[in-house]
């Protein structure tokens, strides 16, 4: 059995969860995502507490609110940097989804940026999660057309990457089930770009990186 705890917030989340339920062998023991009263906000809140599955506040996940026996973190949406100790809890780490094609369009806004840029191609990432925002090894990617002129971000995430990230996670989760720890691809920096979020604010880092032990 593969113990999931998924950290997410708003439909993606809710999607993942969705599939997740459904996998033979894999097990979710606790949901980390906003609290709210509004179904409208956050169904991955509402999804998680009519199923009777545990949650954590977002923004409250780490080293000490994770819970024990936990093998693998899948991120869905969410805007909060699981942190080294944290990861450490669980068996294989986490994993995540950037709607880019990684190592391009690193940070927060990543499909307008693109837009902005004129791309033409883009597409989903899902990675380990590692220190660096958007910078683990790649466990799976593929990408899609798009249009600079006459798609927009929020077409973009609805319409293809948000389908395509829940694919991506599934897909990985059960290759987690299945074999165990995998040994992802790592990013080619030479490649690399970051763009700051256009406005929203950064992503929430409760954990300091663990400093190397040099006793």
């Amino acid at each position: 059995m593969l113990n999931v705890l998924l950290a997410g917030q708003k439909w993606f989340g809710a999607a993942v969860l969705k599939e997740l339920v459904q996998l033979d062998g894999v097990k979710i023991v606790a949901v980390s995502c906003p609290y709210t009263t509004d179904e409208n906000k956050d169904r991955l809140f509402f999804e998680a507490t009519r199923r009777d599955i545990p949650t954590i506040q977002s923004g409250t996940l780490n080293a000490d609110t994770m819970p024990s026996g936990v093998d693998l973190i899948v991120t869905a949406h969410s805007h909060d940097f699981i942190g080294e100790k944290t990861r450490l809890r669980a068996t294989y780490g986490g994993i995540g989804y950037h709607p880019s094609l990684l190592p391009l369009h690193r940070g927060r806004d990543a499909i307008r940026w693109a837009l902005r840029m004129g791309d033409k191609v883009t597409g989903g990432t899902v990675y380990q999660l590692s220190n660096r925002m958007d910078g683990g090894d790649i466990l799976a990617q593929r990408h899609v057309f798009i249009s600079p002129y006459e798609d927009t971000a929020r077409g973009v995430w609805e319409d293809k990457l948000s389908p395509l990230g829940v694919e991506l996670i599934i897909d990985v989760v059960k290759q987690y089930r299945d074999k165990g720890f995998i040994i992802g691809k790592k990013q080619e920096e030479r490649y690399a770009t970051w763009e700051p979020s256009i406005d929203r604010p950064p992503s929430f880092r409760p954990d300091l990186i663990l400093l190397p032990y040099s006793g």
